[in-house]
């Protein structure tokens, strides 16, 4: 797909959600940072309501680690793998406290050093919280992106530098939440809304869907 094209598909997208943030809660880079943390293998729908149990205990670093890895896990535990979740966070605000004043970090080498934050959790919290051009691939980005031609790839981290390649540089700011948010409301997995669908006509997948 040419960067024409790709512009054309981020102005229609920018059309209907201009300024499109992800579906977390969250009131701080901190807070954002544990949602995402949590986020791995769970829905944002219950990752909010496991937040909603622990945020109002432990807003920071140092509330966190005064509250424990036992009572965090408490609060999470309607989530998958929770265990090993509190077991990170706990690791995480002892990191954040020690090396970096109870802030967190705002390069990708340092927040990739936290336990349970990889590249895609690092690029979430750079665009984010900190208005980088970054993309962070998850199952939606990716399918979209191979679906429709934007930028195909057998892995992540190809689908990641092809989109970085291709989306014009004035789209990139907000291209990972218009492209999350399409993958989870229109370009379905099992069966994508393409009747319904703004950037149909602009994309390549050649099993569009009739209803």
């Amino acid at each position: 797909m040419t960067p024409e094209t790709c512009g054309e598909i981020m102005r229609r997208l920018a059309e209907v959600d201009p300024e499109p943030t992800t579906e977390l809660e969250y009131s701080s880079p901190f807070e954002l940072l544990i949602a995402v943390v949590l986020s791995a293998q769970s829905t944002d729908v219950g990752v909010n309501k496991a937040t909603a149990r622990l945020f109002p205990q432990a807003r920071t670093p140092e509330q966190m680690l005064a509250l424990g890895e036992e009572e965090v896990a408490e609060c999470i535990r309607t989530l998958g793998l929770y265990n090993t979740k509190a077991k990170n966070v706990i690791a995480t605000c002892r990191i954040l406290v020690e090396q970096h004043g109870g802030e967190v970090p705002r390069t990708r080498r340092a927040l990739e050093a936290l336990p349970g934050v990889g590249r895609k959790t690092a690029n979430v919290i750079l665009n984010t919280a900190f208005g980088e051009p970054t993309i962070a691939v998850d199952t939606h980005i990716f399918r979209v992106a191979n679906r429709t031609g934007m930028a195909p790839g057998k892995n992540v981290r190809a689908v990641e530098d092809g989109l970085l390649a291709v989306i014009p540089q004035p789209y990139l700011r907000h291209a990972h939440h218009w492209l999350i948010l399409h993958g989870r409301y229109t370009c379905l997995a099992r069966r994508p809304q393409c009747d319904s669908c703004r950037i149909a006509d602009l994309c390549e997948y050649p099993h569009k869907t009739n209803t």
